[in-house]
């Protein structure tokens, strides 16, 4: 498989465990949070895949992301363009980096939501299930214009 099939894959398959379950039972809330963690880390995978895919051509021997995307990594346009996402506080990068570094604390990611709907609850405040199907739909748009770039060189 090659890089670009396997990014597809991986934000699709990401895409899918975001959407909500139906099954309401007693581990309905545990399932939800491990169905978002399991997406995120999906997302995780398919931003290594997609350094991967853009940097192919300068045969790096480092995919790890935090390198790449830091001020240490490798001098490249597409590399610039996606560290200046991650500095945008508005960006799906920015919200997937900081989601990821709750991920690795002992934390985690996914928070519980109300127990019952008589809770009261922030307003206009969105889900993170939502959250992270916006952002996912954010990040396939920038991959393809990444890719048109790239398939510009």
């Amino acid at each position: 498989m090659s890089d670009r099939s396997r990014t597809n894959q991986l934000l699709y398959q990401a895409e899918l465990l975001a959407l909500s379950s139906s099954e309401e039972d007693e581990h309905a809330i545990a399932r939800g949070m491990a169905q978002e963690e399991g997406a995120l880390a999906l997302f995780e995978l398919a931003l290594t895949s997609l350094l991967r895919e853009v940097t192919e051509h300068a045969r790096l021997t480092q995919h790890e992301w935090r390198y790449l995307l830091s001020d240490e990594g490798p001098a490249m346009a597409e590399l610039q363009r996606l560290r200046d996402l991650a500095h945008d506080q508005d960006s799906w990068l920015c919200w997937l980096v900081m989601q990821l570094d709750k991920l690795h604390s002992s934390d985690g990611a996914a928070k519980r939501r109300a127990p019952h709907p008589g809770m009261i609850a922030v307003g206009d405040q969105a889900s993170f299930r939502e959250q992270l199907i916006t952002h996912l739909n954010a990040a396939k748009r920038e991959v393809a214009a990444l890719r048109e770039t790239s398939q510009e060189w």
